[in-house]
Formats: C-alpha cells, structure tokens, sequence
C-alpha cells in the first residue's frame, strides 16, 4: 500500500473526522459529556425520590449570581468562537487575544462559582447536609473543574494559535459552556 493509498484511506475515525480539531477530543468529549449526563441523571432521580429536600435545598442557591456567570460562560463561548474565526483567517495575534478574552471570564466564572460555593458554606450547608447538596457541590465542583481544565486548554493552543489547535481547544471550552447551559436551569430554575 502507497503513502497516497493510506491517505485516500483517511484516519478511520469515521465521523469524527468531520468534526473541527483532534478527533481524539471529541472522544474526550464525548466521554464527559456522559459522564455529566449519569452525574445529572443521578440528580433527577434523586430529586424524584426526595422532592422536599430538593426544593428546599434549591431554595438557598443564589440564582442571580448563577445566572450571572451563565452570562460570562456563554460569552466566553462567544469569545472563543472568535479566536477560531481569527485563527482559520490567519490572524494568530487576535486569535491569542480573543483566546486570552475566554480564558478571562473563565477564570470570572470560578471567582463567582468560589464566593457562591462561600455563601453556600457560610450558611451551613456542605456535601454532606442533604443529598441535594450532596449531588449539587459534586455536580458543580466537577465542572469547575472542567472550567479550569479548559483554561489551561486554551492557554496551550493560545501559543502557536494555529487554526487546529484553536478548534481542538475551543471545542472543548464549548463542551464546558453546553454543559452549563443544561446544568443551570436543572439545578437553579426547574422546580
């Protein structure tokens, strides 16, 4: 078989070749999104079989600051989405700059996560006062974690901001704000 043959061939990753970046992200990808989707499985569950303890856990959570870093989260999404425009036009210095835009309000989203975690803690409220917070500080945490897996992400490809390095690493950022965008109103606004 000839170079050119195994070319013709492709990867043999199938559909993922389709998608922008590595495709060994979007296996990544794929695996966390269910791992999220059996961490928020669990929670309905558990709310289904303890739905006084969930609302009255819900009850406590700041909805406002909660909705305030879906706002910075989806704008970094936004920002991110820029650096992949700037970075497919050959422009890696705005790309670095919108990159560096996302990792910014990242890291505003941890700070707000961190003083809405404080409030929770101040009241007296932690993994192991009712199963709601049980579910709630794994669930969150885990995604914190994510957010700033995505920061570090971000600032790898943010040096060379080659176009498939940007779309590998703003893929996985989006990965981070879709989870948001379904974590926030299961744990904050659905009743």
């Amino acid at each position: 078989m000839s170079a050119a043959d195994f070319e013709q061939q492709g990867t043999g990753w199938g559909i993922l070749e389709d998608l922008p970046g590595d495709p060994m992200m979007w296996v990544l990808i794929f695996s966390e999104l269910a791992a999220f989707g059996l961490f928020l499985g669990a929670f309905v569950v558990a709310r289904a079989l303890h739905p006084a303890v969930f609302a009255a856990g819900q009850a406590t959570l700041d909805a406002h600051l909660a909705g305030l870093n879906t706002i910075v989260l989806v704008t970094s999404g936004w920002t991110a989405a820029r650096a992949t425009a700037a970075a497919r036009a050959g422009a890696r210095g705005c790309a670095r700059g919108w990159l560096f835009s996302a990792m910014a309000l990242g890291a505003l989203f941890i700070a707000i996560k961190l003083l809405e975690y404080a409030g929770e803690i101040a009241s007296g409220n932690g993994l192991e006062t009712s199963p709601f917070f049980t579910l709630y500080f794994l669930l969150t945490g885990f995604h914190l974690l994510h957010v700033g897996l995505g920061i570090v992400i971000l600032a790898v490809v943010s040096r060379g901001a080659r176009p498939a390095s940007v779309e590998t690493g703003t893929a996985f950022w989006h990965m981070v704000d879709l989870l948001w965008i379904v974590i926030f109103p299961i744990l904050y606004l659905v009743r």
